[in-house]
């Protein structure tokens, strides 16, 4: 029987061998300014700060934007996530007046770290990982927090106090200002952003999501506009065990994500994929949250250049492979966006390329896919396949 993604990744990160830090009950140090919203049990959640186990300027340990311009490596990303310790405490999700959800919204606002102190039910034990959202170190039930007087972002305090303002405008808003896509999710996950009374805490793997969808689908509006690529292009990057093809091809917008998984925990190729036409897509993706990071940043390029193509993206995941969140697929494919293409007259003469860079076969990655087995049977695909 098929292992689906998930169950895939799960396996994955049970096997990890990687150990807790020893944490004591009471604790203070620096958050970078972090926080976690959890999904279980929703919607009564488990919520609360990540403290680092260090004092002054953390911010580095909650700034994925910053990781792979840097070139740091997966040792280093994991050595910050698992210095973060978890605190967390229940709370209904539509609490926006308790002195906790205050405490919430001072830290995901704050536009330097933040010294805090912390005291647990037990000491903080243990780890997480996981495809969707960063890791963090030791978790526990919090039984006192306390925080030095933080100074907000400015432009995160202004989309607060605008309560008027609806949540994908207030995304699109700090969007625009530049404000990185991290303390956008964060401020949304925190009710920081949205008409007053429909502010609520969104769970940390769903705000991810959310902002990654609002930004692409805002970005598409004006990409659809856009006149079409007249070439073939092929952008390649290699970052944290992944291998990044973008293929960009003279279409009216469309986009194919897939990704392979190979030998991470043996002799194992698992191919996962998903598209969509120009319509968009009404279900949620099969392949999880990449899909739609992934495809903001396919849009960020493409709105940036003032051009409209199809898009499809072939991922390798080699062995030594760790899930740290879909920050991995949206900052290397931005960053793969940033690269100097390669030009070709034909999908074909493009796929020939990308097959002589990658290990898995380009025939599989035909046979996975949809848009890719379309484009391969007929040659350059019509726009009127796609409805249009």
């Amino acid at each position: 029987m098929a292992i689906g993604k998930g169950a895939y990744l799960e396996e994955i990160t049970s096997g990890l061998r990687i150990p807790s830090r020893t944490i004591q009950r009471e604790f203070e140090g620096s958050s970078p300014p972090s926080v976690f919203v959890g999904r279980w049990n929703y919607p009564r959640v488990l919520a609360g700060p990540l403290i680092a186990t260090l004092h002054g300027d953390t911010r580095i340990m909650d700034t994925p934007e910053s990781w792979i311009p840097a070139k740091t490596t997966q040792e280093e990303i994991i050595g910050y996530r698992l210095g973060l310790v978890r605190g967390m405490r229940p709370i209904a999700v539509d609490d926006m007046e308790s002195r906790f959800s205050e405490q919430l919204r001072e830290i995901a606002l704050a536009s330097s770290s933040i010294e805090s102190e912390a005291s647990f039910d037990r000491a903080p034990q243990g780890r997480t990982f996981s495809d969707d959202h960063l890791p963090f170190g030791p978790s526990a039930t919090l039984e006192r927090l306390d925080l030095e007087n933080p100074r907000w972002d400015p432009d995160l305090e202004r989309v607060y106090y605008d309560t008027d303002l609806g949540a994908a405008a207030g995304v699109m808003e700090l969007y625009h200002q530049g404000v990185p896509f991290s303390s956008i999710q964060k401020a949304f996950s925190v009710g920081g952003v949205g008409a007053r009374r429909a502010r609520r805490l969104v769970p940390t793997r769903w705000s991810i999501t959310a902002c990654d969808s609002t930004i692409g689908n805002s970005l598409l509006e004006k990409v659809k506009t856009n006149p079409i690529l007249d070439t073939v292009r092929v952008y390649e990057y290699d970052s944290l065990h992944n291998h990044y093809a973008v293929l960009l091809f003279p279409t009216a917008w469309q986009y194919e994500w897939t990704e392979a998984f190979l030998h991470i925990l043996g002799r194992e190729e698992m191919v996962f994929s998903d598209y969509e036409g120009h319509r968009g897509k009404a279900a949620y993706s099969s392949v999880g949250g990449c899909y739609y990071s992934c495809r903001m940043a396919l849009l960020e390029a493409l709105h940036r250049e003032q051009i409209q193509a199809g898009a499809i993206v072939l991922r390798e995941a080699y062995q030594g492979y760790v899930p740290l969140g879909v920050f991995n697929v949206r900052e290397n494919v931005r960053n793969a966006l940033l690269q100097q293409p390669r030009e070709f007259e034909t999908v074909q003469s493009a796929l020939s390329s990308i097959a002589g860079r990658i290990n898995l076969p380009i025939e599989r990655f035909i046979e996975e896919g949809s848009l890719l087995k379309d484009l391969c049977r007929g040659g350059q695909t019509t726009l009127k396949h796609f409805g249009l």
